[in-house]
């Protein structure tokens, strides 16, 4: 009885054994072997490897997978290449890359590009090319250009904006005055996505000036580029009476010197400077308002303040402070 019970212990076990030898989950003797003939020739082991019959492929969603602008979240590593991709001519002076000598003949003029059936413009920079249009600085005339402005809307370069305009890069080498971006100023207020942030406006500015808010120093090319403000849409297109902002009034007659209201990002790049604006903030001239209602999973990453600064932003009065912004900066623009 015992020699028959050891018997079929003998057979299943075989029987086990073969069946993990055709799956394939117990490598052969005679492969291990090999590997230790190949280690004692000077050769590293392989490492062996599982070999899948269907890979995986990367997933991209299907409004997107026609665009080759779209990314998913990238590493630092990506960041910085696709900074020095854009960046090409960071070293683009207006001694180099700005040709001084279309300004000579007919003096400082601004060529706005036609705008392109079907090309959607948000109202920001509808607003910037209205003003340059109706400024005595602007000419219809290409060749009396010292300066080219693009139409296509550039000023929202974050893919995760409805304001987004996609293939911008064969848009803009497809302009017919293009020349890589010499006399040209390129205006943008918002690049790269949440919660990235790179500055990758998905073409290459080439030597072209650049109006960008939030620009960082590595990027900045002194004497070239133009730091601007990030305004809002309702910021009017014309200040007030040249003169009102007088000098030396410190302090400033006016009820607000600092305001700010925004998103405080919990996590990601500029979550260390929003965090630290309540210290700021004193509730009577300098108001500095954030609110942790970003995205959609901001309640997983929310802290101690969060409850208390929701509050506070939601109750303030989005119109006084939007007011107080737009008198500040009529009577700062006024001067300029």
């Amino acid at each position: 009885m015992q020699a028959k019970k050891r018997y079929l212990i003998l057979l299943s076990a075989s029987a086990c054994l073969a069946l993990l030898f055709y799956l394939g989950a117990v490598q052969l003797p005679a492969a291990s072997r090999s590997r230790h003939d190949r280690s004692r020739s000077g050769h590293r082991p392989e490492q062996p490897w599982p070999h899948f019959s269907d890979p995986l492929h990367l997933f991209v969603p299907w409004d997107q997978s026609d665009t080759e602008e779209y990314n998913l979240h990238i590493s630092p590593r990506q960041k910085r290449d696709i900074n020095t991709s854009v960046y090409k001519s960071k070293r683009c002076r207006m001694h180099s890359c700005f040709d001084l000598s279309l300004c000579r003949k007919d003096g400082f003029k601004v060529y706005v590009y036609p705008q392109q059936k079907g090309e959607k413009i948000s109202e920001s920079y509808q607003n910037i090319l209205s003003t340059i249009e109706g400024s005595r600085f602007y000419t219809s005339d290409p060749g009396q250009a010292c300066l080219f402005v693009l139409s296509l809307d550039t000023l929202d370069r974050d893919q995760l904006s409805p304001q987004y305009v996609h293939n911008m890069k064969t848009k803009v080498q497809n302009l017919p005055l293009w020349n890589d971006g010499r006399n040209h100023l390129i205006f943008n207020l918002y690049s790269g996505t949440w919660p990235d942030y790179t500055e990758d406006l998905g073409f290459d500015i080439g030597q072209a000036m650049l109006a960008k808010a939030s620009i960082s120093t590595d990027n900045f090319r002194p004497n070239f580029d133009v730091s601007i403000p990030l305004f809002s849409k309702e910021h009017p297109r014309t200040g007030g009476e040249r003169g009102y902002l007088k000098y030396n009034s410190i302090p400033p007659f006016r009820k607000y010197m600092l305001v700010f209201k925004g998103k405080r990002y919990l996590t990601g790049i500029g979550s260390d400077t929003r965090n630290a604006l309540h210290h700021v903030h004193n509730a009577e001239d300098v108001v500095l308002l954030t609110t942790c209602k970003h995205g959609k999973d901001w309640q997983k990453h929310k802290d101690a303040r969060c409850d208390k600064d929701n509050a506070e932003y939601d109750n303030v009065c989005s119109v006084q402070l939007r007011g107080g912004v737009n008198a500040f900066l009529r009577q700062l623009y006024s001067d300029l």
